[in-house]
């Protein structure tokens, strides 16, 4: 058993009044076995950049690992059909028993607003300067990076196809706030775009 996961022996036993108290104790220890499991398979696929160690003030040291983050935002589309988006540096798989995805790379909260002259997306990007931002438009998307002192990236996908010179953005906060204009004819081409 690792070192590193907590000792399912330390748990205390239960004494078992009837034979569902024992099927219990069972399921309890199915879960043990399969956070150990998962727990294991984390550590074998974490990214190089997201392990650390560190020394202790008394002497040794101690190994940290992560930030992980996953979640999802829901909203509802011009439709009427529910929009999920997630982001974070961890992708479950969509079963829960093949091996999780891990990124040193997290993926910024995004919300896209398909407006009546304009498409606006609004991004989370705490703990990153603006210089260190950099946003290009491709074809029929836009793609948010960030490479120190945190590591983001997001290709967003947009509703509808835009003039490309008619871009801007500015970031306050940690918030990135970005519009741009619809056109009908025009595709957008590959353009870096500055960030005010």
């Amino acid at each position: 058993m690792s070192e590193d996961f907590p000792n399912r022996s330390r748990r205390k036993r239960l004494p078992f009044f009837s034979p569902f108290d024992r099927e219990l104790e069972d399921y309890f220890e199915e879960m043990d076995r399969y956070f150990e499991e998962a727990f294991k398979d984390i550590q074998k696929n974490v990214p190089k950049e997201l392990v650390r160690e560190r020394d202790l003030p008394g002497g040794g040291k101690v190994r940290e690992i992560g930030p992980f983050v996953y979640g999802y935002s829901v909203t509802v589309g011009p439709d009427g059909k529910p929009v999920v988006r997630e982001f974070g540096n961890i992708k479950p798989s969509p079963r829960g028993r093949e091996p999780i995805e891990l990124s040193e790379k997290r993926e910024p909260l995004v919300d896209v607003f398909d407006e009546k002259d304009q498409v606006r997306i609004i991004a989370e990007l705490p703990g990153v300067e603006k210089e260190n931002i950099n946003l290009n438009l491709e074809d029929k998307s836009l793609v948010i990076s960030v490479e120190a002192p945190r590591k983001y990236y997001k290709k967003v996908e947009l509703p509808t196809e835009v003039k490309a010179d008619s871009i801007k953005a500015s970031y306050k906060n940690g918030i990135l706030d970005i519009t741009i204009k619809k056109t009908g004819a025009e595709k957008p081409q590959g353009q870096k775009i500055k960030i005010e």
